[in-house]
């Protein structure tokens, strides 16, 4: 792909932005310039300094030294609505949307068609189905946000900003949360907004959607600009040797485990979304479940862990009927669990990363008689998880909040994985984590099952699931309704079966 504007016809320049937080050089004289009309990734490992790059530019932080051009005119920013007002629009990973107004409602919100004093609301349908008319943006302005998919709710904020006459669009990990059919959508929808001239930042970890969607790559490593590329000229391997320093092996197809013991084993269960499951996971095997969002996986996960009620059914662990066993009894029998939640479910934000590393731990291996943890056990045992899983911290003390997403989920996985449980449930294990940290997690639950111990494992990235899954279920509409040996879960067709072309099966088996 080559770029579809001449050099010198420049949108967005950063040149010497430097950027420090206690302890911390998050961007040292960063230099970026990209080309109105173009699609231009911002790529790095987790801690890289792409957040705050982007924070920098669109006004929520302030520079230390550096400085912004738009357009050629250099400016300054004292918030995102000065960003805003210089063309500048970003959607960020949490979408900011009221789920009980309408499409029209959130995308003209505080910026709405006025008539006699009053909202026009007829002015704001009529604008929402221009703008979707226009870009290829289709969703009903009518609709209710809170009912829409979440790749329609994205759709949404790239419109509240092209209402408001955003020129640059910054996305950050824009698909994270979509299916594939709702990533590639998103892709051709801002290959066209580029080919109106419009300007996309794209910062994200998917190798895969850089190379088929960007004309040009940016590569940042410890804060500073490390590889400039054209996106035609170069290759996965190239961008991902840049992000770590190193060669990483990309897509790897782990060998089989070999399974033994029954340690889960789920009979006719039925709950929140959840209908008439059965399936098995064995001690030395990992089993995966594929299906689109929304289908029922995050219920079934959160069902076992005893997080939600079970109406019928019944779950066994190594045999101990657990069915209506609370979260902690759970755990005290030999369960370990990674939710899709980090922030709100997983981790406790305003503690200490030593403290989170910390939790389950105490009534085990930090344990005390007089029920105090012992200061000394716990920065030692928060060390060594943060050595052994890469998480990058100024010390061990900093909130858990002040981690990046990427380095927060390998405090989380480290974390439950120390547990040695001989059961994990782990949802979306590598999501927003940066290549890198991918390919050390994948070694750990790969290490973690050969050990002995059973796996159950929910993820959104079907790569993910074929290169560590040693069967694969797929569940839809509550219901699982195929199951493959690994050497049968290719993309197609386990993409048919997500899309609910499969013949229902006994998968427990």
């Amino acid at each position: 792909m080559t770029p579809r504007q001449a050099d010198t016809d420049v949108a967005v320049e950063l040149r010497g932005i430097t950027k420090r937080f206690p302890g911390t050089l998050a961007n040292d004289a960063v230099d970026l310039t990209v080309r109105r009309g173009e699609i231009h990734a911002l790529m790095g490992e987790n801690g890289a300094g792409k957040s705050t790059l982007m924070s920098v530019l669109y006004g929520m932080e302030r520079p230390d030294s550096g400085s912004i051009r738009i357009d050629g005119r250099e400016v300054t920013f004292g918030g995102p609505g000065d960003a805003l007002a210089a063309g500048l629009g970003m959607v960020h990973q949490s979408f900011k949307l009221f789920d009980s107004l309408t499409v029209a409602e959130n995308v003209v919100f505080a910026a709405e068609p006025r008539r006699f004093g009053l909202v026009d609301r007829a002015a704001a349908r009529r604008r929402v189905r221009e703008l979707t008319e226009e870009h290829g943006l289709a969703v009903d302005p009518d609709a209710r946000v809170g009912d829409l998919s979440v790749g329609l709710r994205q759709r949404v904020e790239i419109l509240k900003l092209l209402h408001r006459g955003a020129r640059t669009l910054i996305l950050d990990e824009p698909t994270a949360v979509l299916t594939p059919a709702e990533a590639d959508a998103l892709f051709a929808v801002l290959k066209s907004l580029a080919g109106q001239g419009r300007t996309v930042i794209l910062v994200t970890h998917k190798l895969r959607e850089v190379l088929e969607g960007s004309d040009r790559v940016t590569v940042l490593r410890d804060g500073r600009v490390v590889a400039r590329l054209r996106t035609a000229d170069t290759s996965a391997d190239e961008i991902a040797a840049a992000m770590t320093g190193r060669a990483v092996e990309l897509d790897r197809i782990h060998a089989p485990g070999t399974p033994g013991d029954v340690v889960l084993d789920v009979a006719g269960l039925a709950g929140d979304a959840v209908h008439d499951v059965d399936l098995t996971v064995r001690a030395g095997e990992i089993v995966g479940i594929a299906g689109v969002a929304g289908n029922g996986q995050s219920e079934l996960i959160e069902a076992l862990a005893g997080l939600r009620p079970v109406r019928g059914g019944r779950v066994r662990l190594k045999g101990e009927d657990i069915t209506h066993a609370s979260a902690t009894e759970r755990r005290a029998r030999g369960l370990a669990y990674v939710p899709e939640d980090r922030h709100a479910v997983g981790t406790a934000p305003a503690a200490t990363v030593a403290d989170n590393l910390a939790m389950g731990h105490h009534r085990t291996a930090l344990a005390t008689r007089r029920g105090l943890l012992p200061p000394t056990a716990v920065r030692a045992h928060a060390a060594r998880l943060i050595e052994r899983f890469g998480i990058k911290a100024s010390t061990p003390q900093v909130p858990a909040s002040a981690l990046s997403g990427g380095n927060l989920q390998k405090l989380l996985i480290g974390r439950e994985l120390a547990h040695e449980a001989p059961l994990l449930l782990v949802e979306q294990p590598t999501r927003g984590v940066d290549i890198g940290a991918i390919q050390n997690i994948h070694d750990q639950l790969i290490a973690y099952r050969d050990a002995g111990h059973a796996v159950l494992l929910v993820s959104a990235e079907l790569s993910e699931i074929r290169g560590l899954a040693d069967r694969v279920l797929v569940m839809y509409e509550g219901r699982i309704t195929a199951a493959y040996p690994k050497g049968e879960a290719d993309e197609r067709t386990l993409g048919l079966a997500m899309a609910g072309a499969a013949v229902p099966v006994e998968a427990g088996e």
